[in-house]
């Protein structure tokens, strides 16, 4: 594997402005995952009974047989759960995003109607709550296929938003190349949106969590008690909205089951959490549909008429960067064969990947990098006979406009230093303004070859950087 598909990097040390409604300092969303009766089960083909998500500690799926227990853990979310929930939230006048698995949707018509009554988003939890991991894209592709089906023919409009949740590396594919969804939420890789090109499609992506979740109340390590999913919304509302100030506003999401913190023990963590966030400025509450069609609008994807160094082909790659290490074309040509990916599509990142290949390279190679360097203001500077970018370079430090005395000082430095140290002077004009140059210059001139080599190789890696930040 010589290209990384994952990305480390996303929008890095800048995140842009979300420009939330009426300048929200942040945008809180709720997710109701309806899962009761979608899930493995003999009555619906399954092979087994559900494992996965109940009050059951260490349940295990019971092969061809009901696990009347789990089936009735499921049933408390559909019966009772869900409407608590309901109240909850329509009292506190807050939409939320139903997350529905398509064939729960069509066993529930009554949860459907309230959530249709109240405005509530309903979403694409899949056709079935199952795991995808093993299946194949075909297989998964049809599913998917069906559960656009099911899930309009129950609600009467096709859905919006997807999230598989127990997904496979195909999923967040399948779901962009139906065309179907202004937003796929198989991520929780962020805290703000954001658009994934997948072939010739941009998809946009909305990050849920699995940490502000209640799924926690049913996991190894998870929460115990409702203080403590309090505490942990709290904290992680209070960082956010805090971080929410000049244009760094953010999302938080939060995930919940009917089955789960539908229970009486449970609930009054949610409800107080909401009167907390309803006592802050500045908080949006809305659906994920809300988020997908403000992002659509003042967030819209990147157009670029050139391609990420990551997808250049190598000549190209190397035509491109073969020169930002002095006509050291050999350092690009070694980079592209690393395991570029997104997080080098930035000049830090790309720097990276470069002065990787220069700094594993052998001391006679790297000499010959600092020996294609020219003297600075020398005579490949008066013969006009310098690169571009050192042209630029020099120019910019106002080593083209030197007095006849500063000429002279030049002149006799540059043949004590190579004569002292067999490689040019080297230093990052661009950091430094003549003056300063010409003091650097003096002073390491005192300097053994041994510390002269090593600085004058972090001053080439300095120079690289900085040209590259000029071309990506």
């Amino acid at each position: 594997m010589t290209r990384y598909p994952r990305n480390m990097i996303g929008y890095g040390a800048t995140p842009p402005d979300p420009k939330w409604p009426n300048g929200a300092r942040i945008a809180v969303q709720f997710v109701l995952n309806y899962e009761e009766g979608g899930e493995n089960c003999v009555l619906h083909d399954d092979a087994g009974s559900e494992a996965f998500l109940s009050e059951i500690v260490g349940a295990a799926s019971w092969p061809g047989q009901r696990h009347w227990n789990m089936e009735s853990i499921y049933e408390y979310g559909a019966r009772a759960g869900f409407w608590r929930l309901h109240r909850l939230f329509t009292r506190s006048r807050i939409p939320v995003t139903v997350y529905g698995v398509a064939t729960a949707l069509a066993r529930s018509p009554e949860q459907v109607a309230a959530m249709q009554a109240a405005d509530w988003e309903i979403a694409s939890h899949g056709l079935k709550w199952i795991d995808y991991k093993d299946y194949t894209a075909k297989a998964e592709a049809a599913d998917m296929a069906e559960a656009i089906r099911l899930h309009t023919e129950v609600t009467g409009t096709p859905p919006r938003g997807w999230y598989t949740g127990r997904c496979s590396e195909h999923t967040v594919g399948l779901a962009a190349e139906t065309g179907q969804f202004d937003y796929v939420s198989d991520a929780y890789d962020d805290d703000l949106p954001y658009w994934l090109r997948v072939g010739d499609h941009d998809q946009l992506i909305i990050p849920y969590t699995l940490d502000a979740n209640d799924m926690r109340f049913a996991t190894p390590q998870g929460f115990n008690a409702g203080d403590q999913f309090l505490s942990y919304l709290k904290d992680s509302f209070d960082t956010l909205y805090a971080e929410g100030v000049d244009g760094s506003a953010k999302m938080m999401s939060i995930g919940l089951h009917c089955r789960l913190i539908g229970r009486p023990g449970r609930v009054q963590a949610l409800a107080r959490f909401i009167d907390y966030i309803q006592g802050f400025e500045g908080v949006w509450c809305p659906r994920r549909i809300d988020i997908a069609r403000h992002w659509h609008a003042h967030h819209p994807p990147a157009v670029s008429d050139r391609p990420n160094p990551s997808a250049l082909d190598k000549q190209t790659f190397v035509k491109t960067f073969g020169g930002v290490f002095e006509h050291s074309p050999w350092i690009a040509e070694r980079a592209f064969d690393l395991e570029l990916g997104p997080a080098h599509d930035t000049a830090a990142g790309l720097h990276s990947a470069l002065a990787r290949m220069f700094r594993s390279a052998n001391r006679a190679e790297r000499l010959g990098v600092l020996t294609a360097h020219p003297d600075l203001a020398g005579k490949l500077a008066a013969a006009k006979r310098l690169t571009d970018e050192s042209t630029a370079e020099q120019a910019g430090a106002g080593l083209d406009a030197l007095t006849a005395e500063e000429h002279e000082a030049f002149a006799t430095l540059n043949q004590a230093y190579v004569g002292k140290h067999g490689f040019p002077f080297i230093i990052a004009v661009r950091d430094h303004s003549r003056a300063g140059i010409l003091n650097a210059f003096r002073a390491r001139l005192d300097n053994d070859t041994d510390t002269e080599f090593e600085t004058a190789c972090a001053q080439v890696e300095r120079i690289a950087f900085l040209r590259l930040k000029d071309m990506v």
